[in-house]
């Protein structure tokens, strides 16, 4: 089994705690479910939210979906302008049979506009 890495994001309508949740779930519920993965072969999560989201850690969503025993960790993407706003993004290393290139990296909704090279 190997060690890949496996990215997304997602961009919220609002900065509310309950939004997030529900938003980020869906990132790594798809992340999980677009890559045949469990919560047993995450090793780590690092997130990043955009400096204009206050309402919630990102992680905290993680911890609703039951994925309590991996080490998460929250920062702030850097404050670039013209960047898009409310954005919560995914760097998951994993353990998978998966190539690199066969990994399914998830961009949801407008959110896909930052990655159009690697969103499936």
């Amino acid at each position: 089994m190997a060690v890949r890495a496996v990215r997304g994001a997602v961009q919220l309508e609002r900065d509310e705690a309950g939004h997030m949740d529900e938003q980020v779930g869906a990132l790594l519920t798809a992340v999980l479910e677009r890559n045949g993965l469990i919560t047993d072969d995450l090793i780590s999560i690092w997130f990043t939210a955009t400096p204009d989201l206050h309402s919630d850690f990102p992680a905290a969503a993680a911890r609703k979906l039951g994925i309590v025993d991996v080490p998460l960790i929250c920062a702030q993407e850097l404050d670039i302008e013209g960047a898009m706003p409310r954005v919560v993004r995914v760097l998951a290393h994993v353990e998978s049979d998966r190539s690199r290139a066969d990994m399914a990296h998830v961009y949801l909704g407008a959110a896909a506009v930052l990655r159009k090279d690697i969103a499936q």
